[in-house]
């Protein structure tokens, strides 16, 4: 049985050909994405590349994920910062959204004009435990029916007024969906029921918006955004799918030209003792985004981000030749690398996209000085133990020297309280298969994790 899984990305719309009984990739092609135009265009280019190497194919089924057009964007809308805003935005990132920016306490004038202006797909509204407050939500409600624009809205707060919340977002917009509240106790995260509602708007709604509609004659099935594929696919290389057994704890560094995506699974609690826990729990399977870190369309928030000493010392080159070489990529995106310095610098750019990614997604220890000696706390996941790091994204599937740049994501013993990998193996993804094999998951779960042992392969 052959699938064809397809991938409708921001630039490149990208296929994969699956013989499920063999558990073979027949072939992978890509074509210029093009959502403005018509979908298929890009499509059609990527098949005809596919079936001049592999001859011509038939599909029993073909299944799609996307992020095209800058993919799913969302607004998160919670409380406060550190709590049922923070719980918003990780379901959000959950779902496989980007999401563009996250507001708490009551909305003021100025931020319904500013979210107006982001133009979202949806915003997720949030705010309040259960039984805990209710003014807040109430009154961004009604700041959200006054915003101008017909967006859906998830609302995921306070059970006890949600019922109110949807009323009054209803009078004035055509989607509203209520559902569990992400943060329904003090420190307790319940984030799954509101990826659930969320994935499945996309599907209904935003695919039709992006113009994906033009590919259902061919698509079978729409299943979830790009990055939600991604999740799905480590999620299942990590605990094992269909009577397979997985790969165990891992993380995955998956950069991009505009952004670097980072994916664990694990629980991530304390790897040694006299540790205790601070702040909200981890979800198990966290993926986080970065927006400044990129190796084209973000190359100059990189440079500002990373500090140009950084990528020069990693590059073995002076800092003003590293700041040149990243104005030169950033002014023209399919600038490659035309000496060996350049060479260079480019694996430099994606060390750092991989160390600050990795910086921000893990956990760290803070030391608390007390009349009864130090006490350590810990906020976020202690991924120290994380044997198995995989590596996707341009600069690492195409570089000569992929480990160079995953080496960002180790321990740093001068900075200790960055709780990174300290003994991984590093896998390369070089046929670029998880987000297919995330999408093939959904119905043969146990091929997807037999197929990824098989093609996520070490340098």
């Amino acid at each position: 049985m052959n699938v064809l899984l397809i991938d409708f990305g921001s630039t490149y719309t990208k296929i994969t050909a699956v013989d499920v009984d063999q558990e073979q990739v027949l072939g992978t092609a890509r074509g210029i994405t093009t959502v403005e135009t018509d979908i298929m265009d890009g499509l059609n280019q990527a098949l005809a590349a596919l079936f001049a190497r592999t001859g011509k194919l038939e599909f029993s089924k073909v299944l799609g994920c996307s992020s095209a057009a800058g993919g799913l964007k969302m607004i998160a809308v919670g409380l406060v910062p550190e709590m049922t805003a923070e719980a918003a935005k990780r379901a959000a990132l959950g779902a496989g959204a980007k999401v563009l920016k996250v507001f708490s306490h009551e909305l003021s004038e100025y931020e319904i004009e500013e979210i107006a202006g982001l133009k979202p797909d949806i915003i997720l509204l949030a705010g309040g435990t259960d039984g805990g407050n209710q003014k807040v939500i109430l009154h961004n409600a009604k700041m959200l029916a006054g915003l101008g624009i017909d967006v859906p809205v998830v609302v995921a707060g306070n059970k006890s007024v949600t019922p109110t919340v949807v009323k009054i977002l209803a009078e004035k917009l055509t989607e509203v969906r209520p559902t569990e509240n992400v943060m329904p106790k003090l420190d307790e995260l319940n984030i799954e029921p509101a990826r659930v509602v969320i994935r499945d708007i996309f599907l209904k709604r935003i695919t039709e918006a992006k113009g994906l509609n033009r590919a259902n004659k061919m698509v079978d099935k729409m299943v979830m955004p790009t990055p939600a594929a991604v999740l799905k696919a480590a999620e299942l290389l990590s605990q094992g799918g269909g009577g397979e057994k997985g790969l165990g704890n891992l993380m995955v560094m998956d950069i991009g030209g505009a952004t670097t995506d980072v994916y664990s699974i694990a629980k991530g609690d304390p790897t040694v003792g006299g540790v205790s826990l601070k702040g909200l729990p981890e979800p198990f399977c966290k993926r986080t985004v970065e927006g400044d870190l990129g190796m084209r369309y973000s190359a100059g928030a990189l440079l500002k981000a990373a500090g140009a000493e950084m990528i020069a010392s990693y590059a073995g080159v002076t800092s003003e030749e590293a700041a040149e070489y990243v104005a030169k990529v950033e002014a023209d995106i399919d600038h490659l690398p035309k000496s060996e310095a350049e060479a260079r610098i480019e694996i430099a750019m994606g060390k750092a996209c991989v160390r600050l990614g990795a910086d921000r997604h893990v956990g760290h220890l803070d030391v608390y000085y007390t009349p009864f000696g130090t006490s350590h706390v810990q906020i976020g996941k202690d991924l120290t133990k994380v044997a198995t790091v995989i590596g996707t994204g341009g600069v690492i599937v195409n570089n000569p020297e992929p480990e160079e740049i995953l080496k960002g994501i180790l321990f740093d013993e001068t900075n200790p309280q960055v709780l990174k990998p300290q003994k991984p193996e590093f896998l390369i993804d070089k046929d670029y298969i998880m987000a297919s094999m995330g999408l093939l998951g959904e119905e043969h779960p146990a091929v997807a994790v037999r197929m990824m042992k098989k093609y996520i392969i070490k340098k």
